[in-house]
């Protein structure tokens, strides 16, 4: 008959039995090597960032136990089930291998400096439920993998500048209580359906369309939701003060330009007659039968307003004798100060006047020329003399 085995070796089976059933979670993860999945991947991780404040430093890749690194939390079980890193001024890209921690419910990387896309492989995160990777430098398109993330219940990748067209696979997130996507560069339609909670403001392409067809040919247009609940990173808030004061100031500016634009305009309006400013630059505008020159053409006729052509002078001005292009020839009235107050509507009434006046004595008047600071009468040209020179022709006769 067999002996009985001894009290010492029953208690070395029992001590052997309860320690394989304390490591068997490790062992589970532990690969063909020996190495455990998640120090690796997490190891991985560690080797693609910067870390100037050291907070990663006892990442230790030949550890089997990643429960005893910073900034990682774990489950009863030992799985890793948090990556909690916020504002450690960590810089650098976010490893693929982050898909490797299957456990994973929280990752929190936000405010720091991180940059490249956002791995594809962060997808395969079922168990995850809060990605926060705002206040970040991640560029490109947000990964289509993330609607793959069916626990995912808050998504927070504002402040960053991601762009391409807004991510449709956030409407496959039918958990997802909160998503802040706002100031990067998305662009195309609003998908249908998000979060009860969101936040896509600071994105100027996205347009009101709801479909990407609609979108082409509009203009941008940027959406503001405003959001029920939640504190927004202290980024965006400065981004929103920046905002803010932008427009503040654009619409002072706007607010000095006018009035000093109506200002103008009623400057300019008073010195109008006659004629609009269009009409102004145009040289066949005529008031009855009477032409308006354009003060460019009787310069050319009288030379510059040559001396040599003058032909009398009086106290309304000088006489000037002129030849237009087609060589009729003119007398050209330069009227004194030109632009003095009240010589606008003086010189309508002169016109006005001259011009409906019929006498077989007195010359018919061809046309005005009227500047800002010029008023010029067109007579036509008479060989013969004035009536004052006739006149003291006459008188030298009598005496003689």
């Amino acid at each position: 008959m067999e002996a009985p085995p001894s009290p010492r070796r029953l208690l070395a089976v029992v001590l052997a039995a309860v320690a394989l059933l304390v490591s068997s979670p490790c062992s589970a993860l532990l690969s063909a090597k020996g190495v455990n999945i998640e120090v690796q991947a997490l190891i991985g991780i560690k080797n693609q960032l910067k870390d100037p404040h050291g907070v990663l430093k006892n990442w230790d890749q030949y550890s089997v136990d990643p429960c005893s690194f910073t900034m990682i939390t774990c489950s009863s079980d030992n799985f890793v089930t948090g990556l909690e890193a916020p504002s450690q001024n960590l810089s650098g890209l976010l490893a693929p291998s982050i898909g490797n921690l299957t456990s994973l419910e929280t990752i929190l990387l936000q405010n720091n400096i991180i940059t490249g896309p956002i791995p594809a492989e962060i997808g395969n995160l079922a168990s995850l439920k809060t990605l926060d990777l705002s206040g970040n430098n991640f560029y490109g398109e947000i990964p289509p993998s993330v609607g793959h993330l069916e626990s995912l219940q808050y998504l927070r990748l504002n402040n960053n500048t991601l762009s391409g067209p807004f991510p449709t696979a956030s409407t496959n997130l039918s958990h997802l209580v909160f998503l802040d996507l706002s100031y990067n560069n998305l662009s195309g339609p609003i998908p249908g359906s998000l979060a009860r909670t969101y936040n896509i403001v600071g994105n100027p392409l996205i347009c009101a369309a709801n479909t990407e067809k609609d979108c082409y040919g509009t203009a941008p247009m940027p959406m503001t939701y405003n959001l029920s609940q939640g504190t927004p990173p202290t980024k965006a808030k400065s981004h929103e003060f920046a905002v803010a004061f932008g427009a503040v100031t654009g619409c002072m500016s706007f607010l000095f330009l006018a009035a000093g634009f109506l200002f103008w305009w009623r400057q300019r309006r008073n010195r109008q007659i006659l004629f609009d400013d269009e009409d102004q630059h145009m040289d066949n505008v005529s008031l009855g039968n009477v032409r308006r020159f354009q003060f460019r053409e009787l310069q050319v006729a009288t030379e510059k307003f040559s001396s040599k052509n003058i032909l009398g002078k009086g106290g309304f001005g000088h006489v000037y004798r002129g030849q237009l292009p087609d060589g009729t020839l003119v007398a050209v009235k330069r009227l004194k100060d030109g632009n003095a107050a009240g010589g606008e509507s003086q010189f309508k009434t002169e016109v006005e006047m001259i011009s409906l006046a019929v006498h077989r004595n007195l010359l018919r008047i061809l046309g005005f020329c009227m500047t800002a600071t010029e008023r010029l009468l067109v007579y036509p040209y008479m060989s013969n003399g004035s009536v004052a020179s006739r006149l003291k022709e006459a008188t030298f006769g009598l005496d003689h």
